[in-house]
């Protein structure tokens, strides 16, 4: 059935999905955003028929979602990356993502964590010995830099749903009450307190939030953090690693879990969930030496 054209809706929802077209293309996002950027990976990832894939691709092409960049002269063959246009509908990725998470595979409540055995954890849990994507973050002095650090060491990346310095705009209401929000200080403190360790072990330390840059150089001036912080507020490492988040106060924030990724890129370890951000630091450093 031929759908009805609503490019001239005055609905941005209506717009939005004239674009968007049908679930495939959320997919087919999904999958460019965690690095499967050809053809035949993505029709092998997706299970879609060539042609409908065909169709697709030139879609978004056409409508500035994605671009087209040649890799191969003959025969031509291209690279499918998202633009600054297909960036935007990320968060919408993330949102999406929560929304399943949270009402269609579980009971509605708002947590910050997960269970041991749920799809979510199997989902974070099969991140191991995957190449971490080379996407540009913000540290919190405002230098633009990967998540993983150069230089033939290892890092610890934590993944921290936000923390704050007081006297600043600070915790959300109800922050307190949702399972597996607190904690955020203490695992930064811990990871500090660590820190001549991981180094000498070779490893060196990021903690990555979805908060604004500023407000992580705030929290890093205060608490004397040193290491950096990064800021993923535009969902980009997130809808990349399609990593667990949460929405509270209009703000997607990462559920707490950690990664340990070698001078490669590639990540080694796992832990999710986490129920001792105090206590996980001294178990990553155990992996670290392991190492």
């Amino acid at each position: 059935m031929k759908r009805a054209d609503l490019s001239d809706a005055d609905c941005g929802i209506a717009q939005a999905l004239g674009v968007i077209g049908d679930w495939w293309t959320f997919l087919v996002v999904r999958d460019i955003a965690g690095g499967t950027t050809r053809f035949d990976g993505l029709q092998r990832a997706l299970g879609v028929s060539r042609r409908a894939l065909t169709e697709r691709l030139a879609s978004l092409v056409a409508h500035g979602v994605l671009e087209k960049r040649p890799y191969c002269a003959r025969p031509p063959r291209y690279d499918y990356l998202l633009t600054a246009k297909g960036e935007g509908l990320l968060p919408a990725l993330i949102a999406l993502q929560d929304w399943g998470t949270r009402h269609v595979t579980a009971d509605g409540a708002l947590t910050a964590t997960s269970e041991d055995g749920s799809a979510e954890t199997r989902r974070v849990h099969a991140l191991l010995d995957r190449k971490l994507p080379d996407v540009g973050l913000q540290r919190h002095d405002g230098q633009r830099v990967g998540p993983a650090a150069r230089g033939g060491v290892w890092t610890v990346l934590y993944f921290f749903p936000g923390a704050f310095a007081p006297g600043t705009q600070g915790y959300p209401p109800g922050w307190a009450d949702i399972p597996g929000a607190k904690g955020c200080t203490l695992e930064s403190l811990t990871y500090a307190s660590r820190h001549a360790d991981f180094q000498a072990c070779g490893a060196t330390i990021r903690g990555i939030s979805t908060q604004r840059p500023d407000q992580l150089a705030a929290f890093a001036t205060h608490a004397r953090l040193p290491y950096p912080l990064l800021s993923d507020q535009d969902s980009k490492l997130a809808a990349a690693l399609l990593l667990p988040t949460f929405r509270v106060a209009g703000v997607d924030r990462f559920k707490r879990l950690t990664l340990l990724v070698d001078p490669d890129a590639v990540i080694r370890a796992v832990q999710f969930p986490i129920s001792d951000p105090a206590g996980s630091v001294d178990e990553m450093l155990t992996l670290v030496r392991d190492q």
